[in-house]
């Protein structure tokens, strides 16, 4: 699989060019707070964001799996339209997937992805995603895995503007920490200015359950192979909707296997 491969099922999708950022972020800086600053002074200059526009009733279906580095995109969805991305985050020193999403009237946006970190890797998602009209939908689901000396991090702000009434969003943040020598960050944000909506919100940090891995190796499972079983059932799920499922699912789990 092409490690940046995209599918589309738009209708007409227009790509812009944006504006270069102009200043190196720092940890001062929300959106950078716990991103690994020596490895993008490596990456500077950064590579203009990718603008997508989905026009109203048409959709996109696109799977994200950059070798590394940073990926910026600025997608807008029109009236009705409808928007899926499935990443995967797991690969070079620093990963970072940067999201802006901007969804009108009726429009439908979801996310699914897992990131995996492992030796000294740092892996980040970053989105906001802005209901700027009434009746938009928007799911986000990740799931974070951390080995060693790993960092795994989830930062998502959830905009409702004024008047953007029968807004429907969730985010569903789960972390996994292999080592105590692993970290991940997680900061779920909410900001509405509708009275009419229902966004909810939620994130965990935890380990596997040694009672469980005792009970499977009291089967004859090897430590290793126990644990792999355990970690593929917490992502169980994240990539079936995904057109391009079954070599995400393999992906994700061939770097399982070198955690574990």
């Amino acid at each position: 699989m092409d490690r940046r491969a995209s599918t589309s099922s738009a209708l007409t999708v227009s790509t812009m060019a944006s504006p270069l950022p102009t200043r190196r972020p720092t940890h001062k800086d929300e959106a950078w707070r716990y991103a690994d600053l020596n490895a993008l002074e490596a990456l500077w200059p950064l590579p203009a964001p990718e603008a997508i526009m989905v026009p109203a009733g048409g959709g996109l279906k696109r799977a994200i799996v950059p070798e590394g580095g940073v990926t910026q995109i600025e997608l807008t969805l029109g009236k009705g339209a409808q928007a899926s991305l499935h990443v995967l985050n797991s690969a070079g020193d620093y990963g970072r997937v940067e999201l802006d999403v901007k969804l009108h009237e009726a429009a439908d946006f979801t996310l699914d992805a897992v990131q995996l970190a492992s030796e000294s890797q740092s892996m980040e998602i970053v989105t906001t995603v802005r209901h700027l009209e009434p009746g938009a939908t928007s799911r986000q689901t990740i799931r974070n895995i951390a080995s060693a000396k790993g960092s795994v991090t989830y930062l998502g702000q959830v905009a409702v503007a004024e008047g953007a009434q029968k807004t429907d969003s969730e985010q569903d943040v789960k972390s996994m920490l292999l080592d105590r020598t692993a970290t991940a960050n997680a900061k779920p944000e909410l900001e509405i200015f509708a009275d009419d909506v229902q966004c909810a919100h939620g994130a965990t940090v935890g380990e596997l359950d040694a009672g469980a891995l005792f009970y499977l190796a009291s089967r004859g499972l090897p430590p290793a192979r126990a644990k792999q079983l355990m970690l593929q059932a917490f992502v169980a799920g994240v990539f079936d909707e995904a057109e391009e499922a079954e070599k995400l699912a393999e992906a994700a789990l061939s770097k399982l296997g070198e955690m574990v």
